[in-house]
């Protein structure tokens, strides 16, 4: 009796002490995935200079680091730079009146009146819809104007992030096998499943991350440099809208360059609306459509539905990170549930058209 009421209590306090120090981490949340994501995403790199230069784990995590951040690391931050600077052009454009999108919009409605004549069948009041567009525009600029000041006025706490991310990747790239195999003697699930969930969880995160991120760079960049081939003011700021919305399956880039083919086509630039409409839908649509069952849907195993809906959910919940989470989350619930039928599904139908065979036990 006594020894249950002692290990009743360690492992209360071990279920309290271990809430504790996830709280604790919470503020790091972003540096601490991140770093996980790269250390899975590099593993065939580091393997392969295990290959190359031996065993030599400091040597070998080093240099698989420093490839991530030629690779990665320091294009994002130009990248961001770049993106940043020019969100902040196109705000103060607007706030001086050059850029105004309601007119726009108005341009559209005069030139294609048929557009209002059909929303009107389905009760939906252009007008409104109209100040909608134009609110959620300006909302857009004035959130990206008040990341560049945040991140101005948080440019220590910035780099503190980015610091720790290569920090922790360097050691879970060195001592992350090491760390799994911790893990598994010290969780309570069984070694197999246990096994089972990394193993899951390490094929969603590469899967998700380089599926979805290529995705998003190809798709970005191709919107990119059509919009600046034609001429349309801030091409890298709505190359990487492309390559952000790119991330949900079954939207994807059109949402914006179907509306520039519109504009286009309103104030009379016919031969440009068809070349963008033909280039979204050959071009940027393709490259959706073959790449992210191949890149992502195939490794996650998961349908294009359930990818949709927990990337959506996962990006409410998560941020900019739940386009990963969210996925991965997912995944690990079919993980568990897939465990549960396969060991502790107690019945089965034989013939589940003909209800006279009743339920059967499995042996």
């Amino acid at each position: 009796m006594y020894a249950k009421l002692e290990t009743r209590t360690f492992l209360a306090m071990l279920l309290g002490v271990s809430l504790a120090f996830i709280l604790l981490m919470k503020p790091f949340f972003g540096p601490i995935f991140w770093a996980v994501a790269i250390a899975l995403i590099f593993h065939p790199v580091q393997l392969l200079l295990v290959l190359r230069l031996g065993d030599r784990p400091t040597l070998n995590a080093l240099i698989t680091l420093f490839v991530c951040m030629v690779i990665v690391v320091i294009p994002v931050l130009v990248l961001g730079a770049a993106l940043i600077a020019e969100g902040m052009g196109i705000y103060q454009k607007i706030q001086a009146g050059e850029i105004r999108p309601g007119e726009y919009i108005d341009q559209v409605n005069q030139s294609f009146p048929a557009i209002q004549a059909f929303l009107a069948q389905f009760d939906i009041n252009f007008a409104d819809l109209r100040d909608r567009a134009v609110n959620a525009f300006l909302g857009g600029s004035q959130f990206l104007a008040k990341q560049a000041l945040g991140i101005g006025q948080n440019t220590f706490q910035f780099f503190l992030g980015l610091a720790l991310m290569v920090y922790l990747a360097f050691f879970l790239i060195r001592d992350g096998q090491t760390l799994i195999e911790l893990m598994i003697r010290a969780l309570p699930l069984g070694d197999e499943r246990e096994r089972l969930l990394f193993a899951k969880f390490a094929e969603v995160t590469r899967a998700t991350v380089k599926g979805n991120l290529l995705i998003a760079i190809i798709q970005g960049a191709l919107g990119g440099v059509i919009f600046w081939i034609l001429g349309i003011t801030g091409a890298l700021l709505w190359g990487v809208v492309m390559a952000i919305v790119s991330l949900l399956p079954a939207v994807g880039a059109a949402i914006v360059w179907v509306p520039a083919a519109i504009y286009l086509a309103a104030v009379g630039d016919i031969v440009s609306a068809i070349i963008l409409t033909a280039y979204g839908v050959v071009v940027i649509g393709l490259a959706d459509n073959l790449l992210r069952p191949v890149l992502v849907g195939r490794d996650t195993k998961m349908p294009d539905y359930l990818v949709l809906l927990s990337t959506l959910g996962g990006i409410v919940m998560f941020g900019i990170n739940g386009f990963v989470m969210g996925p991965l989350v997912a995944a690990l619930f079919m993980a568990f549930w897939g465990i549960f039928i396969r060991e502790f599904g107690q019945y089965h139908y034989a013939d589940p058209s003909n209800p006279e065979n009743g339920p059967a036990r499995e042996d």
